[in-house]
């Protein structure tokens, strides 16, 4: 099953997909992985203007370029993937914004940048699959900071008692920046399902926040690392 925008889909001239377990980077995008910056997320604000293929871009959770034939990508595993394209295809971004992300302005740092070559407002943007509010439980403390630190309407952001909507707070933030267009692709990374031909079900995406319970109960369940989905935008080499 694949995860659409109908924004991005109307866009000529570039490929996106969102990934999930069957296919952790999405299969248009897979005769270009050697192209993808080379980086470590770190659940900040810094965004890398890609300039070539595979660019050593260090400690980075945003990418822009004007280039074809680069994919930008990011990976994910409950955080929020928000891919980014100029209506005429011509610029492409990506961030990865958790909670952390989120408070600490990684989608504002990307208008930013994008507002250096133009404005937003010729923009697209599309909040891939993530933890959703059906399952997205945080602390307190956490709901407090959030209520604190954000201007946006208490129950978007906590639509019930310790249940943060990530995605709702990043599409809020983005008509707030003045994007275009905003979408959503996929669902919920820790409760989602797929059945196969037989009618068995099997979680869809990886999820760090399902693993870890799992863990929890069983030390031998193993662990995620390596195996993040990966999102992302290549304008299409000519």
């Amino acid at each position: 099953m694949t995860d659409i925008s109908a924004l991005l889909s109307q866009i000529p001239g570039t490929y996106y997909g969102f990934g999930n377990k069957s296919a952790l980077l999405p299969d248009v995008l897979q005769p270009f992985e050697a192209t993808r910056p080379n980086k470590k997320q770190v659940h900040g604000v810094r965004i890398v203007d890609v300039v070539e293929p595979a660019q050593e871009s260090g400690e980075a959770d945003g990418f822009y370029t004007a280039l074809p034939g680069i994919l930008l990508t990011v990976f994910s595993a409950d955080c929020l993937p928000v891919i980014f394209c100029r209506k005429d295809g011509k610029r492409v971004g990506v961030i990865h914004a958790g909670w952390r992300g989120l408070k600490a302005g990684i989608i504002e740092k990307m208008a930013e940048r994008i507002n250096q070559d133009g404005s937003t407002a010729n923009w697209v943007a599309s909040v891939g699959p993530s933890a959703h509010p059906c399952c997205y439980e945080v602390s307190q403390a956490l709901v407090d900071e959030f209520l604190t630190e954000l201007d946006l309407p208490p129950a978007l952001m906590v639509p019930s008692p310790r249940y943060l909507n990530l995605a709702a707070i990043a599409e809020a933030k983005l008509y707030q920046l003045g994007f275009g267009s905003v979408d959503h692709a996929g669902s919920c990374t820790i409760c989602s399902t797929v059945s196969d031909t037989s009618g068995s079900e099997s979680y869809k995406y990886t999820s760090f926040r399902r693993n870890s319970h799992q863990r929890a109960e069983n030390p031998a369940h193993p662990g995620i690392s390596g195996r993040n989905q990966q999102s992302g935008i290549i304008i299409i080499p000519k």
